[in-house]
């Protein structure tokens, strides 16, 4: 894809995704679009071995717009962040496809692992507010992380996580409770 066009998915994708956006140039001021363009920048030169200069324009960016991604973390197609300030995603973080994640959001490891550390987040996942995923963990595709969550373990596929730490209260839409041990 090209880079005119990937910017001008980007555009549309912003204001598709925020109601309060009027115009094309407005999403230019946003700074979502702003991480992510240069998020793609940075993991272009992470990929080929220019990891002082992926770092430098990374840390730029974090100073700028409050919003941290490592250019080493994998991210799919339609990510979008919403107000952003706050929001970090850790080196080894691989994010599917159309996820939103709002502002305060942490993909984040545990501690000083080496190797894979940072969370797998499958397609159609919504992350609110606040919320911290910590670890090497899988949240499971067309999952919800209520705000706040605090999300330590596997999600399935469909669920909704809410509180501290993170719990199952639905599951594919219906209401959830943890089967009884014997």
């Amino acid at each position: 894809m090209g880079v005119i066009k990937y910017i001008r998915g980007q555009i549309a994708l912003t204001k598709e995704k925020d109601p309060s956006i009027n115009s094309n140039l407005e999403v230019l001021l946003y700074p979502s679009f702003k991480a992510i363009i240069r998020y793609r920048v940075a993991n272009y030169l992470y990929r080929r071995k220019f990891f002082f200069l992926a770092r430098l324009i990374s840390e730029r960016t974090k100073r700028k717009t409050g919003i941290e991604i490592h250019p080493g973390a994998i991210i799919g197609n339609d990510l979008f962040i919403d107000h952003g300030m706050g929001v970090v995603i850790g080196e080894t973080s691989i994010i599917g496809n159309n996820v939103t994640i709002y502002h305060g959001v942490t993909l984040g490891g545990t501690g000083k692992d080496k190797g894979k550390r940072h969370p797998t987040v499958g397609n159609n996942v919504t992350i609110g507010t606040g919320a911290k995923i910590l670890g090497n963990i899988k949240i499971g595709s067309n999952s919800k992380i209520g705000a706040n969550a605090v999300v330590l373990n596997d999600v399935p596929k469909g669920a909704t996580v809410v509180g501290i730490p993170g719990k199952i209260v639905k599951l594919n839409g219906n209401k959830y409770s943890k089967p009884k041990r014997n």
